[in-house]
C-alpha cells in the first residue's frame, strides 16, 4: 500500500501535468493511455516520463525556448496556485473546500455496510486494529468512517506540505515566491487570510 507521502506526490504531480495539457490544448490520451513497452522498467512508471520528455521537446521546439520535464511541472504549479488563491480570493480555496461528499467516504448506511459487511469487517479488524466482535452494524459504520474520515485529513495534511501550502491548504508566501506569481494582489489575498 503507497505511504501518505506517495500519495502525497502522485496528487501533486498528476493534477500539475494535467493542468500543462490544458493550458497548451494538447490531449492527455497519447501520455498516460498509450504506454511504451519498456516504460514498466522504468523508476515511476505512473508518470510515463517517456512522454512527458517528448511533451517538453514538443513545448521546446514550438517556443523555441529549451524546456524540460520539471520545466512543464513548474509551469502548471504557477496556474495552479494562482487559481487556488483566486479562488481564496472568491471565499474559497482552503481546507474546509477540499472535503469529500459524505457518500464518497462510504459506507453510507447499516444496509449498505451489510451488503460488504465481510469486507467491511476485514478493514476494521486487520488495517484498523478493532476488535468488532461486540458491536452492532450501527457502531462499525461509524468507526469505519471515523477511521477513513480521519485517513482522508492525514492525507489533505500530506498533499498541502507537498504542494508547499499552510496546513489550511493556503499556499505559502516560499511556494508563491519560487513559482514567481508574488505580485502585490496576490500577496495582499495571502496577508488577509494569515498567510505572511
Amino acid at each position: 500500500m503507497p505511504t501518505f507521502e506517495n500519495k502525497a506526490e502522485a496528487l501533486h504531480w498528476f493534477p500539475m501535468f494535467r493542468t500543462w495539457f490544458g493550458l497548451c490544448g494538447l490531449c492527455k490520451l497519447p501520455w498516460n493511455d498509450i504506454v511504451p513497452e519498456d516504460n514498466k522498467k522504468t523508476s515511476e512508471p505512473a508518470k510515463v516520463m517517456k512522454h512527458v520528455g517528448w511533451y517538453a521537446d514538443f513545448f521546446s521546439a514550438v517556443t523555441g525556448r529549451k524546456t524540460t520535464p520539471e520545466d512543464i511541472i513548474t509551469m502548471s504549479e504557477a496556474i495552479y496556485n494562482f487559481q487556488r488563491i483566486f479562488n481564496l480570493k472568491m471565499g474559497f480555496g482552503t481546507r474546509e473546500h477540499d472535503t469529500l461528499p459524505y457518500r464518497a467516504v462510504g459506507p453510507v448506511t447499516e444496509e449498505e455496510y451489510e451488503s460488504r459487511k465481510e469486507r467491511y469487517d476485514e478493514q476494521l479488524k486487520i488495517k484498523y486494529g478493532y476488535d468488532i466482535s461486540g458491536m452492532n452494524t450501527k457502531g462499525k459504520l461509524s468507526a469505519l468512517r471515523k477511521e477513513r474520515e480521519e485517513q482522508y485529513e492525514k492525507l489533505k495534511d500530506a498533499v498541502y506540505e507537498r504542494r508547499g501550502w499552510t496546513k489550511n491548504g493556503i499556499p505559502t508566501v516560499k511556494t508563491v515566491k519560487r513559482l514567481g506569481i508574488d505580485f502585490p494582489e496576490v500577496m495582499d489575498v495571502l496577508k488577509k487570510n494569515g498567510v505572511e
